[in-house]
């Protein structure tokens, strides 16, 4: 077989993978989520599962990228706005990614830590969409042109992740209904 045929179909199993601890994640959360329950669910032994992620750490990682790769397929609009908030009750169905990205986002702040690159890039990446977005917006009308578009998005990020902290303790918090009381405010009078 030649090298090519065998790093494809190694990027084919670690999709399998990535689609079985998405669902074992989604399901049973962060704690409860082992490895070894995700290696069953692929169809491996848990060290199997390791020799494609290195770790527990690094699986809990890809997961995360997999999740935001899905995310960004399945709601990508031409209304941003829409689409973060779209995602926000999406966020509602899933409460085990909920908690594996509210732990590993806590663990990040750690430079030495597995997923603080991950962080790190997600945040600068969305935080530079959304601010482009925001300044659009403002152009446009649609939004405050005197609110600094970096202290929006910032607010917004800290509002979309501290809502899911409280929405893990309280489910009966509605997420996007609070991140839609929040635009109102940015809107002009």
């Amino acid at each position: 077989m030649s090298t090519r045929g065998a790093y494809a179909k190694g990027v084919a199993k670690r999709e399998e993978i990535l689609d079985a601890a998405l669902a074992v994640v989604a399901e049973h959360g962060y704690r409860k989520a082992s490895v070894r329950e995700i290696a069953d669910a692929a169809g491996l032994s848990p060290a199997g599962l390791l020799h494609y992620f290195g770790s527990k750490e690094e699986l809990f990682v890809a997961i995360l990228r997999a999740r935001d790769d899905r995310d960004q397929q399945q709601y990508t609009a031409e209304d941003a706005s829409a689409a973060f908030l779209a995602i926000m009750r999406h966020n509602a169905s899933v409460p085990g990614l909920v908690q594996l990205y509210a732990q590993l986002a806590a663990e990040a702040g750690d430079p030495s830590h597995p997923a603080h690159a991950y962080f790190r890039e997600r945040t600068d990446r969305i935080e530079a969409f959304t601010r482009a977005q925001v300044a659009a917006d403002q152009e446009a009308g649609l939004l405050r042109a005197d609110l600094d578009p970096a202290w929006v998005v910032r607010s917004l990020h800290a509002l979309a992740d501290g809502l899911q902290t409280a929405w893990m303790l309280d489910p009966s918090l509605d997420m996007a209904a609070e991140i839609e009381q929040f635009l109102v405010l940015l809107r002009p009078v």
